[in-house]
């Protein structure tokens, strides 16, 4: 039952992590971002810096959807492994995009 749980939950952060990936990367979404965060982005580069922040939500989104699937069927101990790695790998996408056009990360 807990698998259960665990599994329906990590869905549904999946779905919605790469949703959000989705309207940033292909919709080019810009303002479900908090203003801030592309301030300095110049008009020209709103197409690549959307697609990279979209890049790193689906990472984060995969990331969650494996960690479910895993979580069903082994033991509490290896499903964190793929959480974490799309966690950080997404997370260093989205700050590369946020350092290349924001120019900083505020």
């Amino acid at each position: 039952m807990e698998n259960l749980i665990f599994f329906l939950i990590m869905e549904a952060c999946a779905a919605l992590f790469l949703y959000l990936g989705f309207l940033l990367w292909k919709k080019e979404k810009i303002t479900i971002l908090h203003n801030y965060h592309y301030t300095k982005v110049k008009e020209q580069d709103k197409k690549a810096y959307t697609r990279i922040m979209g890049l790193g939500m689906s990472v984060i989104g995969i990331g969650c959807a494996a960690s479910g699937m895993i979580g069903t069927f082994t033991q509490w101990s290896k499903n964190g492994i793929p959480l974490g790695a799309g966690f950080v790998i997404g997370l260093c996408i989205m700050l590369y995009g946020q350092i290349k056009y924001n120019h900083g990360i505020f």
